[in-house]
């Protein structure tokens, strides 16, 4: 069986499949953004060169702020920690986007993937400043979440790009 119907829809058994699964995803992305960092007692706090406090929100609003403060990452451990949650946040909304382009065919465009992208991972950061202001959950709004979450989109429409080359 095709994936895709000529019109270039989502076959419907896969249809209700990916779907299931992007709420499903949205449910665990808001459980990993907007629960207190306190839930995670596991992870070490990094205390992030560059982190400004206003109050009770905090912030990292240098973009690129891992390069740029590179040097001053204490040890070895903070070092791959801070990367880790880099690359994590690259693929934080990959699964997301990529059900997107699966089940939204008006959206398989570049510049509409970049802009819902960037609006969703907007929208999380946002959540958790209002989320610190009103309730101290010691979140932090990064500029660079925004940047590597839009990265992530972007990367998620090009693995569409190619599963559409390969399924033709």
């Amino acid at each position: 069986m095709r994936l895709f119907d000529k019109q270039d829809k989502l076959q419907q058994p896969y249809q209700k499949i990916i779907k299931g699964l992007a709420i499903a995803y949205v449910i665990a992305i808001c459980l990993m953004c907007f629960l207190p960092q306190s839930v995670y007692p596991s992870i070490k706090n990094v205390e992030t060169p560059g982190i400004q406090h206003f109050g009770r929100v905090t912030t990292i609003l240098m973009p690129f702020n891992t390069l740029v403060h590179f040097g001053k990452i204490p040890n070895l451990q903070d070092m791959l920690i801070i990367i880790l949650q880099n690359v994590a946040n690259i693929f934080l909304l990959f699964p997301l986007v990529f059900a997107l382009c699966l089940l939204v065919p008006s959206i398989r465009q570049f510049k509409k993937v970049l802009l819902i992208s960037f609006c969703i991972s907007l929208s999380i950061e946002t959540t958790q400043a209002i989320l610190d202001l009103l309730f101290n959950f010691d979140r932090v709004f990064e500029i660079d979440d925004l940047i590597t979450n839009t990265v992530g989109g972007i990367l998620a429409y090009l693995a569409y790009k190619l599963l559409r080359r390969v399924t033709r």
